[in-house]
């Protein structure tokens, strides 16, 4: 029975915290997109900037109310579901959400009205500045969070108080604990997560607008701006993932291990680029694997060992499998990701761009990898963590309420999958309605859209881009 409260408190967890990181890292990639907007709009007076902010000033209100939503219910499982997790890192988790709360929270609510209904009501620097203070709002929230989760990973700052199912850790070092040895390579890699889920959002709305000939202007706008964004965190992301995961092979060497499907401690250890992890027979089966190369991008010698799982008890060992396929999805999308930007990139240099069609259905479409690798991120680290809750200090077994029956729990994992379901149908009819509606166009001369001029040159039929018909700027080509 206890066995199955522990299993059904996990998976309890487990999808209602996936479920709510949908829109943390949204709401802070998108965050920055807006800053950068409104910013352009500020510094060239062009009215198509003002439209594109607007709009997506609607769409990260949206997302915001969703993360708040789905949130809440985290703290709430911390005492229902975790009773004794919740007292040994209560004094710990105590300060950074208070943290999160003053810093955070009060930021980025108190500026989000300015924000989304001040357009008309304060000047132009106002409402950029109450832009970037919601922004920086949304990244304050994943500093504290990240700090307590990356303390559950490497602990530091801290001493225990009593002993048994009364032990708790208590702060003696406040700094120690805000910055201990994963919390800075780890909120930098979140950060990256953010920017790339953020920009492959804007990216995949834009591209469709621009398929389906509508807002052209304003969607191009937007994309180049995503698109660098794009650029940017996609090649930040594996020179961020190399120093973390440096670190993880210092202080997790399990982790690490179950990361790569690594089981021999002797000799050069290699890297699997993928593969299907036999926990019985100690070997990655149908995989292919590049020799030493683990060794050196953690010691920077091919010939060096790495601490394999042949060192630790079978008892402390993470779910391996799932632990790799999850770290391997993270790293393949994002090798994919750096590959579809600087294409982009490329395309954009030479003035070809809009005409790939294919690509720019490639990107609408992308979005949902953005999503997976975020989400596969976290399985990785927190799966890789286990058997510790707290790591070496307190066992995931260890840390569930044993007072609450596995029956309400496996029947509030129904209640809360149905809610979530009619929370996710909202969030996607809204967002639907928003995006179908698409950005306010400025009006030009005589009172006649300039936008909608642009959407009849490029409509199916008309003169401009469209379908397999010829591109317009191919006839300039031609012409000049």
């Amino acid at each position: 029975m206890a066995y199955d409260a522990l299993i059904l408190s996990r998976l309890q967890f487990a999808l209602t915290i996936m479920f709510h990181y949908l829109f943390p890292p949204l709401s802070i990639g998108l965050g920055w997109l807006m800053v950068a907007m409104e910013g352009m709009y500020l510094k060239t007076g062009d009215k198509q900037y003002e439209a594109v902010a607007r709009f997506w000033t609607g769409i990260f209100a949206v997302v915001f109310a969703m993360g708040v939503a789905t949130g809440i219910v985290m703290e709430f499982q911390f005492g229902t579901n975790w009773a004794r997790y919740s007292r040994f890192v209560g004094d710990v988790f105590g300060s950074a959400l208070a943290a999160e709360g003053i810093f955070a929270f009060f930021l980025e609510s108190g500026f989000l009205a300015v924000l989304v209904f001040g357009w008309d009501r304060v000047g132009k620097k106002m409402h950029f500045f109450s832009t970037c203070m919601v922004a920086l709002g949304a990244l304050f929230s994943s500093v504290w969070i990240t700090i307590a989760n990356s303390w559950q990973q490497t602990p530091a700052g801290y001493h225990i108080v009593g002993t048994g199912v009364h032990a708790r850790a208590e702060i003696t070092d406040f700094w120690a604990m805000v910055f201990n040895p994963s919390s800075v390579q780890r909120l930098i890699h979140v950060w990256i997560g953010c920017g790339i889920l953020g920009a492959f959002f804007v990216l995949s709305i834009s591209s469709w607008y621009i398929l389906r000939g509508r807002h052209l202007e304003v969607s191009k706008k937007m994309f180049k701006l995503a698109l660098g964004l794009g650029i940017i965190s996609s090649l930040a992301a594996p020179i961020s993932g190399h120093f973390q995961a440096r670190g993880v092979a210092v202080n997790q060497p399990p982790k690490l291990a179950a990361f790569e499907g690594h089981f021999d401690s002797k000799g050069p250890a290699p890297m699997h680029l993928f593969g299907i992890v036999d926990t019985k027979t100690e070997t990655v089966r149908d995989g292919v694997a590049i020799p030493g190369l683990l060794s050196f991008l953690v010691h920077d010698n091919w010939k060096e060992p790495v601490p394999g799982l042949d060192q630790v008890p079978r008892a402390d060992w993470p779910p391996v499998n799932l632990s790799f396929q999850t770290y391997h999805l993270m790293v393949t999308l994002g090798m994919y990701f750096i590959a579809v930007t600087l294409l982009a990139a490329f395309f954009l240099w030479r003035g070809t761009l809009w005409r790939q069609r294919w690509l720019l259905w490639l990107f609408v479409v992308s979005v949902l990898g953005a999503y997976a690798a975020n989400e596969a991120g976290w399985v990785a680290a927190e799966v890789g963590r286990q058997p510790w809750i707290v790591w070496k200090q307190l066992r995931t077994a260890d840390a569930f309420s044993t007072t609450v029956p596995p029956f309400q729990i496996a029947m509030s994992i129904v209640m809360f999958m149905f809610v979530y379901f009619l929370l996710f149908i909202v969030w996607i009819t809204v967002m639907h309605t928003k995006i179908l509606k698409g950005p306010e166009e400025p009006e030009g001369e005589g009172g006649e859209s300039f936008f909608g001029v642009a959407a009849d040159m490029y409509a199916p039929g008309g003169p401009g881009m469209t379908g397999r018909k010829q591109d317009a700027s191919e006839n300039e080509d031609e012409q000049s």
